[in-house]
């Protein structure tokens, strides 16, 4: 997430000016003007000669205005207005107001990890970066007003020493979420549902009427999800810090992320690219949930965009400039209405679609990304004796403990490997795992036939066995496993079992 650089001066006294090179972009040309102005107003002159600026490696596109603050020095220190004693191991990150003030950047955090694998020992930044900085540890993080504090740091005429904020503390800290199972009346099928989803990490699409309650249930998903480990809230936290999403107060991502993007979304936006390739949707839900409401609805490039990073758990954006990878291991859950009115199915008879409607409204998803969708649940609308029930629903601490449960088994079995859950077990896994004994393959071999699965499906399906299996405490995938699992591919849309 993070590619530290070198900036080295030039100063050439026959002539006057000033270049920067090395494949930098607007901002970075523009920074001259910045850098000058914010020298001049600091209290410091500029020598009257040509200054080179030159960012190395060449090869590497150079953009943001990350680099106001290292030429500045740069600058400072050939004037001989800075000593060099404490410029070994150091490395400056800010942007210069005309004032001389440091301001703000983004991606402080993957710049700081990348710097403690570099073994620098010491960091100067923005007073507003120090925060999310001080994540790192084994790296000292000194956090600056403007330019003149910075040239009487360095000469040691004053003494900085800030505040640290202690990660461990957030991490311990207990996850809260706004919304909670108990929230919801009646659907047991589909709480039932989504409980196996999060212990095996699983994708899931909720198909339902207006009003039956698919996204209540979907923002309630992160509820029972297991905590975050360090490692991933960290992961997440860098992606963040590169979007500029972070909260000034709380500059660490500690519960899992929830993205609900309006179905107008591009595929840059979705997957992620742009002139300037920056992370999607998909990868800001890295470890978390990412929510697709009304399906059919969004654009047939953003869905298919989402295919390879499915079974991937990244995304490679390619451009004449190079290329970018981002993580994004999410779990993709999806709602949607049975037809274009809503009412496909409905006992009420109220649907007023005709059958090529339907059709043409389903079609939009393609069968290709259906396959990659391990669990189809049918919605139906709540009674109203449910509505009206006194009776208190189950809270989701008392899910997440089944998932944790479930979980702590699969953490145990993919121990030294790459694999977290389930849903992402690799075909070698898959056949140590997910044996079957001869009643549960006479079950399976029905279900492929009946079913028309595919070898992709036939895969999931397992996945989905297994997981139950674990929620279940069982060693072994037994005949209601398996019929379970086959339970959430069974469902057709559009077809006869929906009216």
């Amino acid at each position: 997430m993070g590619v530290l650089l070198t900036c080295k001066l030039m100063f050439l006294k026959v002539c006057h000016g000033w270049e920067t090179v090395g494949l930098p972009d607007t901002s970075i040309r523009e920074s001259k003007e910045r850098v000058r102005t914010a020298i001049k107003n600091s209290g410091f002159e500029l020598r009257s000669s040509k200054i080179i600026v030159n960012l190395a490696p060449a090869e590497i596109k150079k953009e943001g205005p990350y680099f106001d603050l290292p030429i500045a020095v740069g600058i400072l220190l050939s004037m001989e207005t800075i000593k060099p004693q404490k410029l070994e191991d150091t490395i400056f990150i800010g942007e210069l107001s005309l004032d001389g003030k440091l301001m703000k950047v983004n991606g402080i955090l993957p710049l700081c990890i990348e710097a403690k694998k570099l073994n620098i020992k010491r960091i100067i930044l923005p007073k507003e970066n120090v925060k999310e900085a001080t994540i790192v540890k084994g790296i000292e993080v000194i956090g600056i007003n403007d330019l003149k504090e910075i040239v009487m740091y360095l000469n040691e005429e004053i003494e900085i020493i800030e505040d640290k904020i202690d990660a461990e503390i957030i991490l311990n800290e207990n996850n809260k979420y706004s919304f909670d199972f108990s929230d919801v009346k009646g659907q047991e099928n589909a709480k039932r549902a989504l409980e196996i989803a999060a212990a095996g990490g699983h994708n899931i699409l909720l198909v339902g009427p207006p009003g039956s309650g698919k996204s209540m249930l979907s923002k309630r998903l992160p509820s029972i999800l297991p905590d975050m480990t360090r490692q991933e809230q960290l992961d997440v936290t860098q992606i963040y810090s590169v979007m500029g999403l972070l909260r000034p107060d709380h500059p660490l991502i500690e519960s899992r992320p929830f993205r609900s993007p309006h179905h107008t979304v591009s595929a840059a936006a979705l997957a992620g690219g742009g002139a300037n390739v920056r992370p999607g949707e998909i990868s800001l839900a890295h470890k978390g949930v990412l929510f697709l409401d009304e399906l059919p609805e969004f654009r047939r490039d953003a869905i298919e965009s989402m295919r390879q990073p499915l079974e991937d758990g990244q995304v490679t954006i390619s451009r004449v400039q190079g290329s970018q990878t981002f993580p994004c291991e999410f779990m993709l859950v999806c709602a949607m209405n049975p037809c274009p009115c809503g009412w496909y199915g409905d006992p009420s008879g109220r649907c007023t679609c005709s059958q090529a409607a339907v059709d043409r409204y389903l079609s939009r998803i393609s069968g290709p990304m259906l396959d990659r969708v391990d669990m189809i649940v049918e919605v139906s609308s709540v009674k109203f004796d449910e509505l009206r029930s006194r009776s208190e629903a189950e809270p989701s601490s008392a899910i997440k403990a089944r998932v944790d449960a479930a979980r702590s088994i699969q953490n145990t079995r993919y121990s030294g490997t790459s694999t977290r859950c389930n849903a992402y077990m690799q075909p070698a896994q898959l056949r140590t795992f997910c044996q079957l004994d001869e009643d549960c393959t006479a079950l399976m071999k029905q279900a492929f036939d009946a079913l028309g699965m595919t070898a992709r499906s036939y895969d999931r399906v397992l996945k989905v066995a297994r997981t139950i299996a674990d929620l279940a405490g069982s060693d072994q995938i037994r005949p209601e496993h398996i019929a379970e699992a086959v339970q959430y591919r069974s469902f057709q849309l559009g077809g006869e079992n929906a009216r």
